[in-house]
């Protein structure tokens, strides 16, 4: 896919935070935090990796970390925080009677 310069960007989804280098992911979500405190402290990286290697998310938590990487020319250009949900636990609005319903069809 161009990006309006020529160059193409190539998307990745990746399978842990691990995989991305924290300056990398730094640079694109929260680039102020190169001056002192992100305005954001949950898109850190050091905030989503801890999260990775505590448990917190990860295999049997139901939310598996699927990080998506953007590069132009190898360089990281975005970033998003995304995961797989593997179940309903942890939803707002959510009526359990219809999961309960489709476990049981």
């Amino acid at each position: 896919m161009p990006d309006g310069t020529g160059a193409e960007i190539e998307v990745s989804l990746l399978t842990g935070f691990s995989a991305v280098a924290p300056q990398d992911w730094d640079s694109c979500a929260c680039p102020e935090a190169a001056a002192g405190r992100p305005v954001d402290p949950f898109t850190t990286h050091r905030f989503l990796l801890a999260l990775e290697r505590s448990g917190s998310v990860g295999p049997g938590t139901g939310w598996d970390p699927r990080p998506l990487v953007a590069r132009a020319e190898g360089r990281v250009v975005a970033v998003a925080p995304l995961f797989v949900k593997s179940h309903s636990q942890g939803e707002y609005i959510f009526d359990h009677g219809w999961a309960d319903a489709l476990e049981r069809a």
